[in-house]
């Protein structure tokens, strides 16, 4: 994981800490924002890695085990995640699947309830355009954060589902998605 640092203080009711999952069973990208008083940074970001050769099993226990302590550590109140995804493949299908359970079994363990948003919905929330490119959404990110570079591609996408989830957090009441 890649950290950037965290303050030890105590949330106030104005600040919330958000997770952003952009789930894979090879690389699950993290992102954990925090707002505070209507300002958005980042917290901590990164990637759970397993190596093509790490046996399937193997790799949904590290995912939980990564996660489990990231949760821990960072403390966030919500997670997003990706959702509304179509395969033509159904291996590939039934690999997310049980990666995503992984997510959402660790993310409720920890008490953290799981929200998810659709690709078009993320884009649209950070570029105003549902059909923006990954680099539209990287430039937004940064922009947004202030970071002083771009993330990894995953955990960019993890961090956008953050920045995605504060900005409807802050809408109309009838636009905000139910946990699932």
């Amino acid at each position: 994981m890649l950290v950037s640092g965290r303050s030890k203080t105590a949330p106030l009711l104005f600040e919330m800490h958000i997770i952003g999952l952009d789930v894979s069973l090879r690389s699950t990208g993290v992102g954990v924002i925090e707002r505070r008083a209507g300002r958005l940074t980042c917290v901590e970001f990164g990637l759970v890695r397993n190596a093509p050769a790490v046996p399937h099993s193997i790799c949904l226990v590290t995912l939980q085990r990564d996660l489990a302590a990231l949760l821990q550590r960072a403390q966030p109140e919500v997670a997003a995640l990706e959702g509304g995804f179509f395969f033509k493949n159904a291996k590939t299908a039934m690999i997310l699947g049980e990666a995503r359970g992984v997510v959402i079994a660790t993310c409720a363990t920890a008490g953290v309830p799981v929200f998810e948003y659709a690709p078009r919905l993320v884009k649209q929330s950070l570029t105003g355009f549902g059909g923006a490119e990954k680099t539209q959404v990287a430039k937004m990110v940064v922009t947004i954060l202030g970071l002083r570079e771009t993330p990894p591609p995953d955990a960019t996408d993890a961090l956008a589902l953050a920045i995605c989830h504060a900005q409807h957090q802050t809408g109309i009441a009838a636009l905000q998605p139910e946990p699932i």
